[in-house]
């Protein structure tokens, strides 16, 4: 999800309070944004996408059809926070989409 906020090279208060809401949703665990953001800014923009699948799939395996589909729902939101979805965020929508489509259609 850090990586979703990321990929327009832009992460504004908007898109925070999304990820925020979500995690205090969802997850019973406090999950440091900080040292999540730091993995990512140590990544190479063309590293993105495989760090992405990797943990798509990770949460795929972990998750129910539910979360799986609140999850959905919740990208979106945060692509949509500032009012603008990038073709950056645009692209890692559809990694989603296409990868989890047969639970959905």
């Amino acid at each position: 999800m850090m990586i979703l906020s990321a990929v327009d090279y832009r992460f504004n208060v908007l898109e925070d309070k999304v990820i925020r809401r979500f995690l205090y949703e969802e997850f019973p665990f406090h999950v440091n944004l900080d040292k999540e953001m730091e993995k990512i800014s140590n990544l190479l923009p063309e590293e993105w996408e495989s760090h992405f699948l990797k943990y798509m799939d990770d949460f795929y395996d972990d998750a129910t059809e539910n979360e799986r589909r609140h999850f959905i729902q919740f990208a979106i939101d945060l692509t949509k926070a500032d009012k603008v979805i990038t073709p950056e965020e645009n692209k890692f929508l559809n990694l989603l989409f296409d990868n989890w489509e047969h639970d959905f259609f």
